[in-house]
C-alpha cells in the first residue's frame, strides 16, 4: 500500500514541522524558516506560528506538502503483540504461578530529572484512570525517583531480589539516554544479573526494536500503561520459569 501524509484530503502530502533557529524574531527570521522548509523538500511552505524565545532565538511552526510517498507494506518493525491483560487477570497470573510476590524496581537512572513516566507505571494512583503497580496484589514495587545512579540502581535491585527492572529515559538530547542505557546492561553483565531480571526500558523516545538492539527484553513508548508492563513482565518470568 503506498501512502503519503494526510492533511485536508487524503494523500495530499500535507505535513507541520517544528524548529528553533539561532535568529531574533523578524520578518527576515520568518523568510529564513520558509527557506529552510524549502531546504528540507517542503512544498509551498507557510509559517502559521513564530515566537521568540529570546533575543537571539525563535521558534518557528511550518506548514506544508511533500511529494514523497512510501510503500507500507515494506515497514518491517519488531513490536510486542501481546494484548495488556487487566489488573485483575495480572494478578490472578501471579498467584496462580508464583508462591510469592514479584519485585519490581524502577526509576529514572543516569541524570534524567523526570518522573512523570515512571510514576505513571509504578505509583498506586497511576495515570489516566489506570492504577500503577503499586496497587497490584502480588507485585512489590518499588520506585527510587530520579537521577538514579546506574550503579546505585543495580546495587538496590540486588538488594530487593528484583525481579523486573524499569527505567526510564525522557532526557534524549545528544543521545545521552542511549549511553546511559547500554551502561545498565554492561553493568547487570558484568555483575551476573542481566539473565536473573527482565530488563525493561520507557520514554518517549524508546521503541520495542530500540530497547531489544540495546539488550532488553522489552520497550515501552508514549501510550503505555502498568497494565502493558506488567503483562510483558510476568508472561515474561512465566516464560523464563518454563524453561529453567
Amino acid at each position: 500500500m503506498i501512502i503519503k501524509p494526510y492533511g485536508d484530503t487524503y494523500n495530499d502530502g500535507k505535513i507541520q514541522m517544528s524548529f528553533t533557529l539561532p535568529v531574533p524574531k523578524s520578518a527576515r527570521g520568518v523568510a529564513a524558516a520558509k527557506e529552510m522548509a524549502k531546504s528540507m523538500g517542503l512544498i509551498d511552505p507557510s509559517v502559521v506560528h513564530v515566537e521568540a524565545l529570546d533575543n537571539n532565538f525563535s521558534f518557528y511552526i511550518v506548514y506544508g506538502s511533500v511529494k514523497n510517498s512510501i510503500d507500507y507494506d515494506k515497514i518491517k518493525v519488531e513490536e510486542i503483540t501481546s494484548t495488556a491483560l487487566t489488573r485483575e487477570e495480572i494478578e490472578n497470573l501471579i498467584s496462580s504461578n508464583f508462591d510469592r510476590d514479584i519485585v519490581f524496581v524502577g526509576a529514572s537512572t543516569g541524570t534524567d530529572a523526570h518522573t512523570v513516566g515512571i510514576d505513571a507505571i509504578m505509583n498506586m494512583k497511576g495515570f489516566a484512570g489506570h492504577y500503577g503497580l503499586e496497587r497490584y496484589h502480588g507485585i512489590e514495587a518499588y520506585n527510587l525517583g530520579s537521577q538514579v545512579l546506574n550503579e546505585d540502581f543495580v546495587k538496590i535491585a540486588k538488594e530487593k531480589k528484583a525481579d523486573v527492572l524499569l527505567v526510564s529515559q525522557t532526557v534524549t538530547q545528544k543521545d545521552v539516554h542511549l549511553k546511559n542505557m547500554i551502561d545498565l546492561v554492561e553493568l547487570l553483565e558484568s555483575e551476573g544479573m542481566r539473565d536473573d531480571v527482565v530488563l525493561i526500558a520507557g520514554g518517549a523516545r524508546v521503541t520495542h526494536s530500540l530497547a531489544k538492539e540495546l539488550g532488553y527484553d522489552a520497550g515501552f513508548g508514549p501510550g503505555s500503561f502498568a497494565e502493558d508492563v506488567a503483562t510483558f513482565a510476568i508472561t515474561a518470568l512465566i516464560n523464563k520459569k518454563k524453561r529453567s
